[in-house]
Order: C-alpha cells, then sequence, then structure tokens
C-alpha cells in the first residue's frame, strides 16, 4: 500500500493557483477538511484537498457562495447525495443572471436612447454654451413611467418613485 503524499499549505496553494490565506480561509469555513499537523505545528494536507480547492474556485465562478458551498460539502461528509440542493442552487444562481442581464439590458438602451438624445441636444447648442445634459436626464427621469414591481437600476436608486 502505498504512503498518503501529505502537502504544505504552500503547496496546495501553487497547485490551486491560490494563496495560502485563501486555503486557510477555506479550512476555517469547512471547505476543507481540517488538516493534521505535522510535529513542527504545519498543515499537512492531502493531494485531495488542490482538487477541492479547485472545485469551490470553479463553484464560486457560478455565483455560489462560501457558505452555500461549505453547507453543501457538510452532507456529502455525512454521506448525503446533496445533488438536487446543488442543481437548485446553481437554477437560482441562473435565475439570478437573468435578471442581472434584463436590468442590464434596460441600462443599455436607456443609455443609447440618452446618448441619442444629447447628440441632438448638443447639436442645437452654440459653441461654448451648456448644454444643461444632466438636467435633461433628470428631466427624463422624472417622465418615466412609475410603478412595477422591479427594483430600481442602480442608476436610478436615490430617485423617488
Amino acid at each position: 500500500m502505498e504512503p498518503v503524499q501529505r502537502l504544505h499549505i504552500g503547496d496546495v496553494a501553487r497547485r490551486a493557483q491560490v494563496s495560502p490565506d485563501t486555503v486557510r480561509h477555506y479550512e476555517r469555513k469547512g471547505l476543507l477538511p481540517r488538516a493534521p499537523r505535522s510535529p513542527g505545528g504545519y498543515r499537512l494536507f492531502d493531494a485531495e484537498a488542490g482538487r477541492r480547492v479547485r472545485m469551490v474556485q470553479a463553484a464560486l465562478s457560478l455565483g455560489f457562495s462560501l457558505d452555500e458551498l461549505a453547507s453543501v460539502l457538510r452532507e456529502r461528509a455525512r454521506g448525503r447525495a446533496p445533488c438536487h440542493r446543488v442543481r437548485a442552487l446553481a437554477g437560482e444562481k441562473l435565475r439570478a443572471l437573468e435578471a442581472e442581464m434584463a436590468r442590464l439590458t434596460e441600462l443599455h438602451n436607456a443609455l443609447v436612447s440618452t446618448l441619442a438624445d444629447w447628440d441632438e441636444q448638443l447639436s442645437r447648442t452654440p459653441p461654448g454654451h451648456a448644454a444643461g445634459l444632466l438636467e435633461s436626464f433628470a428631466e427624463r427621469l422624472s417622465r418615466a413611467p412609475r410603478g412595477g414591481t422591479r427594483r430600481p437600476s442602480p442608476h436610478l436608486r436615490g430617485v423617488p418613485p
């Protein structure tokens, strides 16, 4: 039987392309099992630790939080199969992403329209005179339809409904 290879925290961090502080943080959050210590007090991880860190990084890039991942990994460590929960969480991430994409599309369209209006306004403004672009934007917002249940875009926050 081949002995288990033990890695120091720097080795795990290099293999996973993260900092040692990230590895320590993941261990504190329960994303990595507690590593046994060497007689000198150094953490000694197994080779699986690097794979686990890369998996966490991939899940974070999809929008999972560290707390969500820690909870799922605790379930897995208890012998459960949290696959349906992982799928549900990913579905939530997709819905949030789609909502953000719709908000960004709305913002894009508002900026395109505003820039066209401003170009027209600037073409009628004599050189050296103020065109009042920001004031015209505020006026435009005051004419915008109100109501609905959507949360305001960041560019509209602070503007009373």
